[in-house]
């Protein structure tokens, strides 16, 4: 597997920004350019990672492709293909998204989210995604979430089968599937059930923990890795399975000491388990 994340440095350049994720320990990177028209820019960040042996995970494409109003849910839609287009173009192992939401938050919990209505609006928008760009040498994603579609590997198989697109793969990140003091405490298991279901398919994973507090009724907090529960040894032996340039990326932490913390305690138990992180 390779470890990523973000740099906290300035990179006016390709060449200084592979400086930067090797300064960090990184083979495996975000996404370096964000405007989507740029090509130029898009070849060289991707040559250069190319040269490096530095995979570019993941390209992200925030936004609610189901929201209830219109006119976001059309430039979402119109979003998720450019960025698509983008990591096709960069060769990134896919794209990312949530499924999106019913609420005003593009986020957020809403009682229509798990409906079988929003299931298939959620079929139709990811196929409306792909058919439009057609990439080749990427996958379209969507991270699983705790209150939408994905929210287990078996809804995760439900859509692979129902949207039928060879370019629909699966993201993984266990942290948002802990919703439950069973889950939290049971998080190896689920691992274990995700990978087994989900296995090849999955292109990119996302590192970050979870805590329970003692709070009531229930009170789980997305932490940084080492700081919580989450089984990360049998995350990490799960993902040595599968393709050697698999990513894991940290994510959502403030400042580049506390991602170096996060990186050291996701080697260290990579060492104790006996896998290796590129």
């Amino acid at each position: 597997m390779r470890l990523g994340g973000p740099v906290f440095q300035d990179c006016p350049d390709p060449d200084a920004w592979v400086r930067a994720l090797k300064q960090c320990g990184y083979s495996a990177c975000f996404c370096p350019v964000q405007d989507t028209r740029d090509e130029a820019a898009a070849d060289a960040y991707r040559r250069a990672a190319e040269a490096a042996g530095v995979v570019i995970a993941e390209v992200g494409a925030w936004s609610n492709p189901i929201s209830p109003d219109e006119e976001t849910r059309q430039a979402a839609l119109e979003l998720c293909r450019e960025r698509l287009a983008l990591a096709d173009r960069m060769g990134a192992r896919c794209c990312v998204n949530i499924a999106g939401s019913r609420a005003q938050k593009w986020d957020g919990p809403h009682p229509d989210n798990v409906r079988a209505e929003t299931f298939d609006l959620i079929v139709e928008s990811v196929r409306s995604i792909i058919d439009a760009v057609r990439p080749t040498r990427t996958f379209y994603t969507l991270e699983t979430m705790p209150w939408v579609y994905p929210d287990s590997a078996d809804s995760y198989l439900d859509l692979i089968e129902a949207i039928d697109r060879k370019q629909f793969a699966a993201h993984f990140d266990p942290v948002n599937l802990v919703c439950s003091p069973r889950l939290y405490y049971g998080s190896g298991a689920l691992i274990r059930e995700c990978f087994q279901k989900l296995g090849p398919r999955i292109r990119s994973c996302h590192a970050k923990d979870i805590a329970l507090s003692t709070r009531l009724t229930v009170h789980l907090d997305e932490v940084r890795p080492g700081l919580g529960g989450l089984d990360y040894g049998e995350f990490l032996r799960q993902l040595a399975r599968l393709d050697p340039d698999t990513p894991l990326m940290l994510e959502h932490l403030p400042d580049a000491d506390e991602y170096a913390l996060a990186a050291a305690h996701v080697r260290s138990v990579a060492d104790q388990v006996g896998v290796s992180i590129r």
